[in-house]
């Protein structure tokens, strides 16, 4: 549904079927506050209209995520996070709640973003496959008080994948908007991945709980 002036409004109406698709129950201490979020991802936007009966969703910006080199891979999410938030500073009033976010696998050191083609993707699975890796998602609250932010990590243990799997799923699903080019909710998550340690919801990008405890407090 439309929203007034640069806005999208999205009222609780989950986007993939698999998620629930009743709306959340309502929550008194949010009440009163106009959240946005800034994000590009439909998995963020099904995610949060889980716990939210209505949010606006910000329209894409350029940002330039630049990070250095020497910032520790866990602590990129959250980096990203707010130069996101920064770039959508002039949208927040006395009743904004502005959500940004950032998710990156980490596998032996190695951060892996969203895959550019399918040879990237081919690379990135054959590398997960048979691995135990990190998924880390940086959350930044900004409010017109200021800003809070954290990171959520869980562990993915993955199985050992073939080849013709790997190339199979790359072909159906095209994981290209997906950090490590792959959906934990997909096709590879249920025949792949032989358990998490963590939250689930972080996986695919957006760690409820959490953020459901700091927007409280916001």
């Amino acid at each position: 549904m439309a929203g007034n002036g640069s806005f999208i409004r999205l009222m609780s109406t989950p986007i993939h079927s698999t998620l629930a698709a009743m709306p959340p129950l309502p929550s008194p201490v949010l009440e009163g506050k106009h959240f946005i979020l800034a994000s590009n991802s439909p998995r963020r936007r099904e995610l949060l209209s889980m716990i939210l009966p209505h949010f606006d969703i910000a329209p894409s910006r350029n940002v330039d995520e630049t990070y250095s080199a020497a910032l520790p891979a866990d602590e990129v999410p959250v980096f990203l996070a707010q130069l996101k938030a920064k770039a959508y500073s002039d949208l927040i009033t006395p009743d904004t709640v502005l959500i940004t976010a950032d998710t990156v696998v980490i596998c032996q050191d190695c951060i892996m973003g969203k895959p550019h083609n399918a040879d990237e993707a081919q690379r990135m699975l054959a590398m997960l496959a048979g691995r135990t890796h990190t998924v880390v998602t940086g959350v930044c609250i900004s409010t017109a008080k200021g800003c809070k932010t954290f990171s959520e990590h869980t562990q993915v243990h993955f199985a050992p994948l073939t080849l013709e799997q790997i190339d199979q799923y790359i072909a159906r699903f095209a994981p290209f908007d997906k950090a490590g080019a792959y959906g934990i909710q997909e096709w590879i998550g249920a025949v792949g991945i032989t358990g998490i340690t963590g939250c689930f919801y972080n996986v695919m990008g957006l760690p409820l709980h959490s953020l459901y405890e700091a927007m409280t407090n916001a």
